[in-house]
């Protein structure tokens, strides 16, 4: 049985328990992060931090982090659970006010802190080696996705109709343009240039995809950051995504439609090979 932690308590996971008038439950008021733990270190801690505060921030939640306790947090429910790979989650909401109401409640409610381990093969994945079919949806989620909210029924709507439909997620449209996966990043490869939507409300702004790019760069790969369209994509040579838990994983199929060979693309597996070599390096 897995230990997870919440609010400063260390617990097997059926003693856990959460307050029925819980903003998290109630309103979906809360942000989270999910770090991905390779050979028993994490991956990106430091970004999945930064980002957590300014999601915090954002929302007018006035908790700020402490670093050093977060990370001892971390590697103690990786060792309590012997996590070699897999993610730890992460999510703290607004708290439990003691009723039901709109409004917030007392800027002195403690906020609910909650940490899990979840064991998943990252690294040699079978997507990794045969790519993922997606399909095309309208991106009907409220608009600040920028701020890693718990709110995620849409995008569980839309991996939902993809596995209906033989796939296995979707990509988001707005407007005709790509917006991002349900869970990740979306790229696209045309003669060698590596295609991505620019940083703004409408897509969130991906710890792994920071790291992708910088990747790219160090490569000498061009990088051309911009909406584009499920034309362009379905004659692309290449297109894959960026997630924490999937590093980069290509995409093979959209809507149908074969993406280039059809098989990983030679872009997506370098930087995925460069990004490992370098978070390995870098890992907690």
């Amino acid at each position: 049985m897995r230990t997870v932690y919440l609010n400063g308590a260390y617990l097997p996971e059926n003693e856990a328990n959460i307050s029925i008038f819980d903003r998290g439950f109630l309103f979906a008021d809360g942000v989270y992060e999910v770090t991905t733990v390779v050979d028993g270190k994490l991956i990106g801690f430091e970004g999945h931090i930064q980002r957590l505060q300014r999601s915090l921030d954002e929302l007018s939640f006035g908790h700020k982090i402490d670093r050093e306790e977060l990370l001892g947090i971390h590697r103690e429910l990786v060792s309590l659970n012997g996590i070699d790979q897999g993610m730890i989650y992460l999510q703290i909401t607004r708290g439990n006010p003691g009723d039901r109401d709109f409004a917030f409640p007392p800027a002195d409610t403690p906020v609910t802190m909650v940490l899990f381990t979840q064991e998943k093969q990252v690294v040699g994945t079978s997507v990794e080696a045969n790519g993922l079919k997606i399909i095309s949806v309208e991106d009907l989620r409220w608009g600040r996705r920028d701020i890693k909210t718990v709110q995620l029924l849409y995008p569980s709507l839309a991996k939902m109709e993809a596995k209906a439909r033989g796939a296995d997620d979707a990509w988001l449209l707005q407007d005709g343009f790509v917006t991002e996966g349900t869970s990740n990043n979306a790229y696209i490869v045309n003669g060698g240039k590596i295609i991505t939507r620019d940083l703004s409300k409408d897509i969130l702004h991906g710890i792994t995809r920071k790291s992708v790019l910088d990747c790219a760069r160090l490569l000498q790969m061009e990088v051309e950051e911009r909406p584009f369209t499920l034309k362009e994509a379905y004659g692309a040579d290449e297109a894959f995504v960026t997630s924490a838990s999937g590093f980069t994983n290509p995409v093979v199929e959209i809507d149908g439609k074969t993406i280039g060979t059809g098989k990983p693309g030679p872009v997506g597996d370098k930087l995925r090979q460069l990004y490992l070599e370098e978070n390995r390096k870098a890992a907690l």
